[in-house]
């Protein structure tokens, strides 16, 4: 038994086991950018959710995954210009597949650091969100079709959500 407990079949060095760990999560494309933005590493995940194999990703620019609007107005540079500022960047968007369909991401961007404090790359962590965020625009087109008012609060007691029939009964606009 290794001082950390039994490794069952995860025989091998810790950065073997390690490489393993991040390469068998599916849900989660986890890759590394260089201090550019280029990719340098790709797990499994990252292909199936991203739809491309990491011979034909690897050196390029995370921007590819960005929408042409996104690209356009700046983002890639901004998001890593960010991560790098604060020392993690998240932020929900629509990001591109390799077949050129768009999907709804939770990206992570971790900036990564040297002894020194130099900036070396970035730890990339996304999650596809789509499922989640169509069945929330399903659940505000039937609040907003009922025919009652509605009116919906946290725990705080702050309203998170009206309907318009809220809006035409108490007399106050959605951002009042």
């Amino acid at each position: 038994m290794s001082p950390g407990g039994p490794v069952g079949d995860l025989d091998g060095s810790d950065d073997s086991r390690f490489r393993r760990l991040v390469n068998g999560i599916a849900d989660y494309a986890i890759y590394l950018l260089d201090a550019e933005g280029r990719v340098c590493s790709w797990n499994q995940g990252a292909g199936s959710i991203k739809g491309y194999p990491k011979e034909e990703v690897l050196g390029r620019h995370v921007s590819m995954f960005y929408t042409d609007d996104a690209r356009e107005a700046g983002r890639p540079s901004a998001d890593l210009s960010q991560a790098a500022r604060g020392g993690r960047y998240e932020t929900e968007d629509w990001r591109v597949r390799k077949d050129g369909s768009a999907f709804w991401a939770n990206i992570v961007l971790s900036a990564l650091h040297d002894e020194q404090g130099n900036l070396q790359g970035y730890a990339n962590v996304t999650k596809d969100m789509t499922e989640r965020k169509r069945l929330d625009e399903r659940f505000r087109q039937v609040v907003e079709s009922a025919p009652n008012a509605m009116v919906m609060v946290n725990r705080r007691g702050a309203i998170e959500m009206v309907n318009v029939q809220a809006e035409r009964m108490f007399g106050y606009e959605r951002h009042e």
